[in-house]
């Protein structure tokens, strides 16, 4: 089974623990998750059901998209991009 791991940042705010699946593509992996944790679809996905801005998924050590093709042992692993800050005496 393929497991699929959240940043440690998406966590903070929903329940996103790591989960193994059966699939065969990183959408259809995603797809079983959000069946167990639906709040977290409307986070990695937008309205069209492509992946957010913010969001960016590996596979196996390789960004991937959701037709990513998986093996039984891959490691999805979907991080959340961050921004914001300012550097010493620069306003942003």
């Amino acid at each position: 089974m393929a497991r699929v791991v959240f940043t440690s940042n998406l966590q903070r705010h929903l329940d996103a623990p790591e989960v193994d699946v059966e699939a065969e593509s990183v959408g259809q992996a995603l797809q079983a998750v959000f069946r167990s944790y639906p709040r977290l679809g409307g986070y990695i996905l937008d309205e069209q059901g492509d992946v957010r801005r913010h969001v960016v998924i590996f596979l196996d050590g390789n960004q991937a998209g959701l037709e990513s093709r998986i093996r039984p042992d891959s490691e999805i692993y979907v991080m959340q991009a961050l921004s914001g800050g300012s550097r010493a005496g620069r306003e942003v």
